[in-house]
């Protein structure tokens, strides 16, 4: 279906609203913007699902690489299943309170822009989809959207995606045989799992 496919979209990469204050909308506009955040619920949890995983994917990537050219091939299967399995529990654990801030931020930043540059009768096109000049004025709002949401769940996610993310790099440096990491995680990105090279040669007694 064209609208939730749009709107899924939308959401999938992330939106959120202006700053500006607006009047109080009446209760049947509040009625309409409601329906149409349940209608896009699950693009709102896919977009709070990106945000924890796509670090954790990040961070498998590299130990994969790690694996294959640093890790004597009998050991290879047992460590990776390992930092899967310790991968899969950082999501496991992760996303639940994240989807439930993007749950309950998207009335307060998706429903407040919808509130703010959509009429009553406009929003009821959207919810129907027509073919109409609704459908080009959504899309021109969707930037500020994307921008603004997107930066307000991160924000709100930071204190419990970081702690986690952090544990996941010590386990997966431990399992790969390679130093801790000196200091914490600065920001949301995701560290570097490479370790140096072993001084192999020199270690000779």
């Amino acid at each position: 279906m064209k609208f939730k496919r749009l709107l899924g979209a939308l959401l999938l990469s992330g939106c959120a609203l202006a700053q500006a204050q607006t009047p109080a909308a009446s209760p049947a506009k509040k009625e309409l913007v409601q329906k149409l955040l349940t209608l896009q619920q699950p693009g709102i949890e896919n977009a709070a699902r990106s945000l924890v995983e796509r670090p954790a994917a990040q961070m498998m990537q590299e130990a994969g690489r790690v694996l294959q050219t640093q890790i004597p091939a009998d050991k290879r299967e047992a460590i990776g299943k390992s930092i899967e399995a310790d991968a899969k529990r950082y999501v496991e654990e992760t996303l639940p309170p994240v989807r439930e801030r993007a749950l309950k931020l998207a009335p307060t930043t998706l429903g407040a822009t919808l509130e703010e540059k959509f009429t009553e009768d406009e929003l009821k096109q959207l919810i129907a989809w027509f073919e109409s000049p609704v459908n080009k004025k959504f899309q021109q709002a969707s930037v500020e959207m994307q921008n603004n949401f997107m930066q307000k769940l991160v924000a709100e996610a930071r204190p419990v995606v970081e702690p986690k993310l952090q544990a996941l790099e010590q386990k997966v440096r431990t399992a790969l045989g390679a130093p801790a990491a000196a200091a914490p995680v600065d920001s949301g990105s995701a560290p570097k799992a490479t370790p140096p090279k072993a001084p192999a040669k020199a270690a000779s007694k």
